[in-house]
């Protein structure tokens, strides 16, 4: 659903549906944002770490330890946002009910 720019208002004119349908439009966006930044990251320090003279091909030395830095720079990440997100869950129930967790949540974790 095309939150901005729809032609129908049918399915915005319940105020909850519209609610629903931005905090569905949030979560995905930031979950793109999520892996824009992971994929940022990982080719950032991965690149550095294993590639120290760039040449017009990889090693295959190089290729392995890009193969492992990445899978252990995403394994990483998704242990940090599963605690990441544990802890909001624990905190919010305190602070504001479980509405809030859902909002602020949304999916972050990659299946890359």
């Amino acid at each position: 659903m095309s939150l901005f720019g729809s032609s129908s208002n049918n399915a915005t004119s319940n105020p909850s549906e519209l609610k629903n349908a931005i905090i569905k439009q949030l979560q995905q966006e930031s979950a793109m944002a999520n892996a824009r930044n992971l994929i940022g990251k990982v080719n950032e320090h991965c690149f550095n770490h294993c590639i120290p003279t760039p040449g017009s091909s990889l090693t295959s030395k190089e290729e392995t330890c890009l193969s492992q830095c990445m899978e252990k720079y995403i394994a990483f990440w998704n242990a940090a946002s599963r605690t990441y997100l544990s802890r909001v869950s624990r905190e919010s129930k305190n602070v504001n009910g479980p509405e809030t967790l859902s909002m602020l949540a949304g999916p972050t974790e990659t299946g890359l």
